[in-house]
């Protein structure tokens, strides 16, 4: 990442002085490392563990076209004018060539390129359903140790199935606009039920009266009435409503129980986990000459076994189980 390791400073101890020392360069090879995997990102990520839990974590997501990137440029300005640093990780879709993210929020977001106070980095969603890529999580967590004060996640916008967002963010804004009545709908199936924070968008709409009145009634039926959900209606456009929103989003935030907070990062490290252990599986199946692999997929390919059966032998094979 940096010198090279000495005695006097180990591997480790480099990682973590470059990334707290806003190494710039440092941040953007810690995110690839971490995004890649392999021995380098264990490495990276036992690094950092002690210096995680600072930064807080924001959600942003929705519909596509309610104009997430836009209401994350301006919140990302909000939060500079009252002195906060911001990381930003833009999950988008995947390339089907090459793999990589291909709408670059980075460049929708611009007007911050060159303020050392604002780091953001696109990832590809890897074409999975929840909106986050696998190393979201790590992701976030090299900004967390780099010391900025917020993290904002946007996710790709694939309507409800955004809700992984909620497993990874201290507090989730779900953003709407006018006139998407299937998508508030949608809402009553996912969306709504992790929402923190709901936000219409583009409420210079005439139409957005009556999205704020379906949202709040929506609320009305089924909010816990221990959770308080404000409905903020904002023109991203124009700036209008970010001051408001940024206020709701630092009371949520001040809000935000430890025990929550810990809880959070539990469920964090058990998708780390099990993603790992995923990718170790993976690669036990795609691996030829595996004794029994081929007689137990011929049995699922032709009926005579169950595909839930054949995944429960595979786990209790510990002789398959090695790298």
């Amino acid at each position: 990442m940096s010198a090279p390791a000495s005695p006097d400073r180990p591997a480790g101890d480099d990682i973590v002085h470059a990334l707290r020392s806003g190494n710039r360069a440092a941040i953007a090879r810690a995110i690839t490392t971490v995004e890649s995997g392999g021995p380098g990102a264990a490495e990276v990520s036992r690094a950092i563990r002690p210096h995680l839990g600072r930064a807080r974590v924001v959600g942003i997501t929705g519909a596509p076209g309610v104009g997430k990137s836009t209401l994350a440029g301006v919140l990302i300005a909000a939060l500079r004018r009252r002195g906060s640093s911001v990381g930003v990780v833009a999950v988008d879709p995947s390339s089907p060539v090459s793999g990589g993210a291909i709408l670059g929020d980075r460049v929708r977001m611009t007007a911050h390129g060159d303020d050392e106070g604002v780091f953001i980095r696109s990832l590809a969603s890897g074409g999975r359903s929840g909106g986050l890529s696998l190393a979201t999580a790590r992701v976030v967590d090299v900004m967390d140790a780099a010391g900025f004060d917020y993290v904002l996640i946007e996710t790709v916008g694939a309507g409800q199935s955004e809700i992984e967002v909620a497993e990874v963010a201290d507090v989730t804004v779900v953003v709407s606009a006018p006139g998407l009545g299937d998508d508030i709908q949608a809402m009553k199936a996912g969306l709504l039920e992790i929402a923190d924070v709901l936000v219409v968008n583009k409420a210079d709409d005439p139409v957005a009266a009556v999205t704020v009145r379906q949202l709040t009634g929506m609320l009305r039926l089924r909010q816990d009435a221990r959770r308080e959900i404000p409905v903020v209606k904002t023109v991203a456009s124009r700036s209008e409503g970010i001051e408001e929103l940024a206020d709701v989003i630092e009371k949520k935030l001040t809000k935000f129980d430890e025990a929550e907070r810990d809880e959070r990062r539990r469920h964090r490290v058990r998708k780390l986990i099990a993603a790992a252990a995923g990718e170790r599986l993976r690669r036990t199946l795609e691996r030829p000459g595996m004794a029994g692999l081929d007689e137990l997929c011929d049995e699922v390919s032709e009926g005579r076994l169950d595909v839930n059966e054949a995944a429960r032998q595979v786990l209790r094979r510990n002789d398959w189980h090695h790298d």
